[in-house]
C-alpha cells in the first residue's frame, strides 16, 4: 500500500465505468488499494476490474458506499456526476471526503516525472503515441488515457518506470490539478463553451495550465496553430522552456516539419531536429496524426528516451479505440468508427479517410454531440461534413445537456453542400439507410462522441444479411 495515497486507500468511484474513472480504478487496484464503485449499467470494463478485486454495484444507491469494510476513505466523482446523485448526497451527509477525478489522478502522479498532453484536438492520440513509444523503449510508464490502446486494450496502467503519462482534459478546467514536468498543447480552439462560457475564458484556462508546469519543465506546442504558438510565446516570456513543432518553426532547436506523405495506410513525416533530418513513420492515416507523433517524439526525448527507440515505437503504434478504428468489411465495403465531434476534428479525419478510401466514395454517419456545440458550430460542421460523398446525419446526442428547442441535427443538415445529405434521427432506420447508400469499394465511417459507435457492427450485419451471408 506504500504507493497508494492515504486518501485513496479505500476509494469508491461513482460512474466507475467511464473512461477516466475506470482508468483510475485500474491503477488503484494495481497498487493494492481497496476499490468499490457503481454505474448505471453493466460494462465490459467491469470484467477486468472485478477480476482485480473491485466491488461494483449496478444502479446508484447510498448502500453502495458500504461495499468496502470500514467504508470509503474517499469518494471520487467526475464533472458528469450531478450533486443530486444519491451516492454523492450520502457521501456528503456522512462526511466522506469527495475528490474530483483529476484530483485523484494528481495524487496518483505524486513521486513520478509527469507528462501531460492537452489540446482541443488530438490529446488522446498523442498521449497514446507517447505511451507506446516509451513502452517500446522499455521505460514502463504509468499512464491514464481517454481511450483504450489497441496494443493492450487498456486505458490505464501502473508502471514501474517512474514516469506518468496522462491525457489532460480542459473541458471542465480540471487539468489545473496537475503539475507536469512536460506539457504538450497540440492546439487551442474554442470548445466546451457550455462550461467555460466564452472563447476567451476557454483560451485563458490553457494559460493557467502552462503556469502549472514544474520549475525547469518543458512546454511543447504546435507552431502552426496560432493560439498554441501564442501560448508558447506567453510561457516563454514567463521563463518556461518551450519547444515547438510544425512547418513554421524557425529555431533550430525545434522540430521543423519538412514533408508529409501518405504511405502504407499511414504516413511518413520528415522533420529537421537538432541538426539532423529524420523520418517518422506512423501506421495510422492523416497528416494530423503525423503531427501528433512529432509532439510525442519531443515529449519522449525530454523524458530521456532515445530518438531511434521512440521512432521505432511510433512506427509500431496501432491506434486507439474509436480513433479511425476498423470495425470490419462486408464485401468490398470497409467500415470504421471515429470519435471526432468538433468541426476541426471532423474535417481532419475526413481528409484522412479520403486518402484511405482510394478510388472509393466516403460515406459518413455522423451524430452531433451536445446541443450547445451543435448550435454554435452548425455551419462549421456542415462545411466539414461536405468533404464526404454521402452524409447520414443523426439527431443530437445530448449527453449532460437537456434538449434545447429548435436545436437538432437539421441545423447542420440544411447547411451541407457538396455531399448527399440524409437526415435520419431514428437509429434503426439509419442502419438501413446507410446500407442502401454504400456501393462496392466505399469506405463508411460512423463518427461522433455519443452512441453512434454502436451502428458500425449493425451496418456490417445488415450488409452481410443483404448479401446472403
Amino acid at each position: 500500500m506504500s504507493d497508494v495515497p492515504a486518501e485513496l486507500s479505500r476509494a469508491h468511484l461513482i460512474g466507475i465505468g467511464g473512461a477516466g474513472m475506470s482508468g483510475i480504478a485500474r491503477i488503484l487496484l494495481a497498487r493494492g488499494a481497496r476499490v468499490s464503485g457503481s454505474d448505471a449499467k453493466d460494462s465490459r470494463a467491469f470484467l477486468t476490474l472485478r477480476a482485480q478485486g473491485a466491488e461494483i454495484g449496478i444502479g446508484q444507491r447510498p448502500e453502495n458506499l458500504d461495499a468496502l469494510p470500514g467504508g470509503p476513505s474517499a469518494v471520487v466523482v467526475s464533472t458528469a456526476i450531478k450533486e443530486s446523485n444519491p451516492e454523492l448526497v450520502a457521501a456528503r451527509e456522512r462526511g466522506i471526503p469527495v475528490l474530483h477525478r483529476a484530483q485523484a489522478l494528481a495524487l496518483l502522479m505524486a513521486g513520478h516525472r509527469v507528462a501531460c498532453i492537452a489540446g482541443t484536438h488530438g490529446k488522446t492520440s498523442t498521449t497514446s503515441m507517447l505511451t507506446v513509444a516509451l513502452q517500446h523503449c522499455r521505460l514502463d510508464p504509468s499512464f491514464a488515457i481517454g481511450g483504450d490502446l489497441n496494443e493492450s486494450g487498456a486505458n490505464a496502467h501502473h508502471g514501474e518506470g517512474g514516469l506518468f503519462v496522462a491525457e489532460a482534459d480542459e473541458s471542465d478546467g480540471s487539468f489545473l490539478s496537475y503539475s507536469p514536468s512536460v506539457a504538450v498543447v497540440t492546439n487551442v480552439e474554442p470548445d466546451h463553451l457550455d462550461h467555460h462560457g466564452t472563447a476567451e475564458a476557454y483560451t485563458a484556462v490553457f494559460t493557467q495550465f502552462t503556469r502549472r508546469i514544474e520549475p525547469g519543465g518543458l512546454l511543447i506546442v504546435c507552431a502552426d496553430d496560432e493560439a498554441a504558438n501564442a501560448l508558447g510565446d506567453h510561457a516563454a516570456a514567463a521563463g518556461v522552456r518551450v519547444r515547438r513543432y510544425g512547418r513554421s518553426v524557425t529555431d533550430p532547436g525545434d522540430a521543423k516539419v519538412l514533408d508529409y506523405r501518405p504511405a502504407d495506410g499511414g504516413g511518413i513525416i520528415r522533420i529537421a531536429l537538432d541538426g539532423r533530418e529524420t523520418d517518422v513513420r506512423v501506421a495510422v492515416p492523416g497528416e494530423h496524426m503525423a503531427f501528433n507523433a512529432v509532439a510525442a517524439l519531443l515529449a519522449g526525448l525530454e523524458l530521456g528516451a532515445p530518438l531511434d527507440g521512440l521512432s521505432e515505437g511510433l512506427a509500431a503504434f496501432g491506434g486507439v479505440r474509436r480513433r479511425f478504428e476498423f470495425k470490419g468489411r462486408a464485401g468490398d465495403v470497409r467500415v470504421y468508427d471515429d470519435y471526432a465531434h468538433h468541426p476541426t476534428e471532423v474535417a481532419a479525419q475526413l481528409r484522412a479517410v479520403r486518402h484511405a478510401a482510394g478510388s472509393g466514395r466516403v460515406v459518413v454517419v455522423f451524430q452531433p454531440h451536445l446541443y450547445s456545440r451543435t448550435k454554435l458550430f452548425a455551419a462549421e460542421f456542415a462545411e466539414a461534413l461536405g468533404l464526404a460523398d454521402e452524409v447520414v446525419l443523426l439527431n443530437v446526442y445530448g449527453a449532460r445537456e437537456e434538449p434545447e428547442p429548435g436545436v437538432s441535427g437539421t441545423l447542420i443538415a440544411e447547411k451541407i453542400t457538396g455531399a448527399g445529405v440524409h437526415y435520419e434521427p431514428a437509429f434503426d432506420r439509419a442502419v438501413a439507410l446507410a446500407a442502401d447508400l454504400v456501393k462496392p469499394g466505399d469506405l463508411l465511417v460512423t463518427m461522433g462522441a455519443g452512441d453512434v459507435t454502436q451502428l458500425g457492427p449493425e451496418i456490417l450485419a445488415e450488409l452481410d444479411r443483404r448479401a446472403g451471408g
